[in-house]
């Protein structure tokens, strides 16, 4: 039980730690947003005094040692990338915690040396037991000391379980060794019914860490979870039946842990779908329960959802998961909100919207239902519930230049946070922004391209300068658009320059080239996409995000929101832009800072 003390004395001194940095970190937004009020002031966002430039340096050279990730581009093994560094650094000094716990003062060659063994495991593995299941909440004390999201904390519950696995099989293994070596397996299996319950809840937990693998996760994630959730119910119930009383306090903390979660998604549920007094005179979409949502469909890829009478208020970045009864009775998605303030004709109350790209299961049902509604001209809404916001995104308003990089819808991530900085109320250190979207499919893009016209209009009478850039990068699919139709870029040999220099965008020599290298040229005729740079290649993220960093002179925020391969780009560009730049160790080079969120099941 010693061991176990210590054990979370480390969890509490590292969570204390976490908490630290969350304030000052807090303490120095509020230093940038007092400063960026102050017209003398040029860059609000780069430190003073010698402590803030100590912080400073400290943070770049963190950043510089945990922002890399290697990717591993080959099919059938991308589940196998290994996280980046920094997650990797937590993980070794939570390894080297657990393998002191198991061996020290154990570790002696007597009679008593694998009972000694397999009983300081079974501590040390049901100790971390209480650890998963908060670390698997979405109501998570953990994150909320720390400041960051349920979600961003998953990895870590994955890879407890995986360490509670291994020291789980070292206590079992070492205690078998010594029955056959005894003859006592027999009487052992017959005489302690507790054994029998400890075989049991290894092979659960083998079965749990074995399905979460992300190959297993992905064949059907619906089944996925439901399946784990009762897994974890029936492991609990094992652990309880086989740990002596004295240790019993683990499961009940994690029981604690379980309950309080299921109370607040209950609580919210209910407060945020059932209205006593819904007021259908001025709310367009009121009603008792749940929401009228209008479903959009764009294509056989993309269904956008749009979600009425919404009274909760919500930050850009945040998600929340979708419960529509009448598609699947048992399920409920999480997806971001895909912007950042009140739908322009809608009802006097927030509606939100969602754009849910068709995989399969829940999204593919999904759009192929709101096709049929379009198909047959039938009222194309329906009651959902919600339960949210989740998510703990950065203050996005304290960088001095954001660059914004999604990948398809995860548009619906960086476009709001693009909405929110140019129409933020209170005086913001922002002075540009660059955001690229890529995309394979043309139809993919169209939904945002709107709203990033409307936000350059927007930029220019805030004084901030924006450009945007749009990769699409699928054969013939760029020229395609209805909003580069031939009427909006000329005819004859118009058309035929424009044509030359879409060619002249794509690779040379298999080299990707930087998007804001290619010549622009504005667009003849009627074209309302002058102000928006189009590519059909793929973007050079590095060089994207090198033009932006040097050209700022304060705080660069990077956010980027797709798949593995995008993500594992960003995360070594900017690691290495930071290390090349020599940032704040005295050249001059302000920080860089990244937020990822990554596409995963």
């Amino acid at each position: 039980m010693a061991y176990a003390r210590g054990y979370w004395y480390f969890i509490v001194a590292a969570l204390a730690f976490f908490l630290l940095i969350r304030i000052v970190n807090s303490v120095q937004n509020w230093s940038r947003m007092r400063r960026s009020r102050t017209q003398s002031v040029n860059s609000p966002t780069k430190p003073t005094t010698t402590y803030s430039q100590l912080w400073a340096t400290l943070t770049a050279v963190t950043r510089e040692m945990s922002y890399p990730q290697f990717y591993i581009p080959i099919r059938g093994l991308l589940w196998m990338t290994p996280p980046p560094m920094g997650r990797v650094y937590l993980l070794l000094v939570y390894w080297a915690v657990i393998i002191y716990m198991m061996v020290k003062d154990a570790v002696i060659f007597d009679w008593n040396f694998y009972e000694r063994i397999g009983y300081r495991n079974a501590w040390v593995t049901v100790t971390q037991v209480p650890l998963l299941y908060l670390l698997a909440s979405r109501a998570n004390i953990v994150a909320f000391i720390v400041g960051t999201s349920y979600e961003r904390l998953n990895w870590l519950h994955r890879w407890v379980a995986r360490t509670m696995f291994v020291t789980a099989t070292v206590h079992g293994f070492h205690f078998w060794t010594g029955w056959v070596q005894s003859d006592l397996v027999d009487i052992e299996l017959s005489m302690m019914p507790t054994v029998r319950y400890g075989i049991g809840a290894w092979g659960v937990l083998l079965w749990m860490t074995i399905t979460s693998f992300k190959p297993f996760r992905s064949m059907a994630y619906e089944l996925f979870v439901i399946q784990h959730i009762l897994a974890a119910i029936i492991f609990l119930w094992l652990v309880y039946t086989h740990v002596p009383k004295n240790a019993l306090y683990n499961v009940w903390f994690a029981i604690a842990a379980l309950c309080f979660d299921r109370a607040v998604r209950l609580g919210l549920l209910v407060w945020q779908n059932i209205k006593l007094r819904p007021n259908r005179t001025c709310c367009e979409g009121g009603q008792w329960i749940g929401h009228q949502t209008q479903l959009s469909p764009v294509g056989d890829s993309m269904t956008v959802l749009t979600i009425k009478d919404i009274h909760f208020k919500w930050k850009p970045g945040q998600h929340l998961y979708l419960w529509m009864p009448s598609v699947a009775l048992f399920e409920a998605h999480p997806y971001t909100i895909a912007n950042s303030h009140q739908m322009p004709e809608t009802c006097i109350c927030n509606s939100i919207q969602l754009v849910v790209r068709a995989h399969s299961g829940f999204s593919r049902r999904l759009n192929r239902l709101a096709r049929k509604l379009e198909s047959s001209e039938k009222k194309q809404t329906m009651t959902t519930l919600v339960v949210g916001p989740f998510g703990h995104p950065a203050q996005w308003d304290t960088f001095e230049t954001l660059v914004l990089i999604s990948a398809s819808t995860g548009a619906s991530y960086t476009l709001p946070i693009l909405e929110s900085v140019l129409r933020s109320k209170s005086t913001s250190c922002v002075k540009r922004v660059d955001f690229l979207l890529a995309a394979r499919q043309g139809e993919e893009v169209g939904f945002y391209h709107e709203r990033l016209h409307e936000a350059i209009e927007k930029a220019k009478s805030v004084g901030v300068e924006l450009t945007v850039h749009i990769a699409i990068t699928g054969d013939g699919q760029l020229a395609a658009l209805p909003f580069l139709s031939s009427s909006a870029i000329g005819t004859g040999h118009e058309k035929q320059i424009y044509e030359e220099e879409l060619k002249g965008s794509s690779n040379v020599e298999g080299v990707d080239q930087p998007l804001m290298t290619q010549p622009h040229r504005p667009l003849s005729g009627t074209s309302t996409d002058s102000h928006i740079h189009h590519s059909s290649s793929r973007p050079d993220v590095a060089g994207f995000i090198r033009t932006a960093v040097e050209a700022t002179g304060g705080e660069t925020g990077v956010v980027v929101c797709g798949g593995q391969s995008l993500v594992a780009r960003v995360r070594t560009s900017v690691a290495k832009l930071s290390d090349e730049r020599a940032v704040h160790k005295g050249t001059g080079a302000q920080g860089i800072y990244l937020h990822v969120e990554e596409y995963c099941f």
